[in-house]
């Protein structure tokens, strides 16, 4: 039997929109429309606790605009999650009730660990199983996702997860609260290093991330380093997809944009204008990651938790 549902993340940075096909017989996931607009509706959360009217209006904005492709669509079901500026900000009622009036249905501010299982179960639902699995990306799988606000990670494998942990780093928060400079000083990508790797011990505490054989890694940082790393004249998903970086790439691109100015940055081909001021931070926390846990490759996912969403509203 075959599903047609709607799915939207709402996150610190930017909000997205997947419609889609999904047949519960094969487990595969069809897209018909996959939409990303980047309206940072956490800006300034960090230090205010407030989303801002701006960053509001801004994402009912684009939020206007997906009513009118699901309109049109017809889906079965349609679910809103929203992660990690809408949980730290004192105003969120503020934010739900705008979502209704538009979309007609509530944004589901979702906890940490809800977040995690849903990114997992969009990461490697496809991977688990085929070939990808059993030779170049075998289970157990570390999913990391790499957030404006927040960095999840989701320790697990096709029978359930070992372990999951979301933690406040992300590629927004970690620029607005060391990263000022244009570039940024060496003092500045010193104090946003210690940051990370302060919280990578909570993680390897919390999380037996020795046991994992492969690292996901998911979200816009991630997919713009690979496009980096592939030498892409423009973003292509279907080449970004599944792609292995190796870590010293990944520490060679991170290094590289702590170290250009944001027009240089700008004028990368596969960069989005959304990334250009945040791309610094979230680089050099997949660079941290990788370091910190030893991996020698990034398995990299344009499948995350929009896809999740999308498999949670398949009875």
């Amino acid at each position: 039997m075959t599903h047609r549902v709607a799915a939207i993340d709402c996150g610190t940075n930017s909000i997205r929109l997947l419609i889609a096909e999904i047949s519960a017989d094969d487990q595969r996931l069809t897209d018909i429309t996959r939409r990303m607009e980047i309206v940072r509706l956490g800006e300034g959360v960090d230090k205010t606790g407030r989303l801002s009217e701006a960053a509001l209006d801004r994402t009912i904005g684009a939020l206007r605009e997906y009513v009118d492709l699901i309109v049109a669509a017809r889906p079965s079901g349609v679910r809103m999650v929203a992660t990690s500026a809408t949980r730290d900000a004192e105003n969120s009622q503020e934010f739900t009730d705008r979502v209704m009036e538009v979309l007609g249905v509530a944004p589901e501010l979702i906890s940490g660990d809800e977040e995690a299982w849903l990114s997992f179960t969009g990461a490697t639902k496809e991977v688990a199983g085929t070939p990808l699995a059993s030779e170049a990306a075998p289970p157990p799988y570390l999913v990391t996702d790499i957030g404006g606000g927040s960095t999840e990670f989701i320790l697990g494998d096709p029978d359930g997860i070992t372990g999951a942990l979301s933690v406040n780093i992300g590629c927004v928060r970690l620029t607005e609260r060391h990263l000022h400079g244009d570039p940024p000083t060496p003092l500045q990508i010193t104090a946003t290093t210690k940051n990370i790797d302060a919280t990578l011990d909570r993680v390897a505490a919390a999380i037996p991330v020795g046991q994992a054989s492969t690292l996901v890694g998911l979200a816009g940082s991630v997919t713009t380093v690979a496009g980096i790393a592939l030498g892409l004249d423009g973003y292509d998903s279907a080449r970004i997809h599944h792609s292995r970086i190796p870590a010293e790439r990944v520490h060679e691109i991170a290094s590289q944009l702590l170290a250009m100015e944001k027009a240089e940055r700008a004028a990368i081909p596969v960069m989005h204008p959304g990334r250009v001021d945040v791309i610094g931070a979230g680089a050099l926390i997949l660079d941290r990651i990788m370091a910190r846990f030893g991996f020698a490759e990034v398995l990299v996912s344009e499948h995350d938790i929009l896809d999740g969403i999308a498999w949670s509203l398949v009875p």
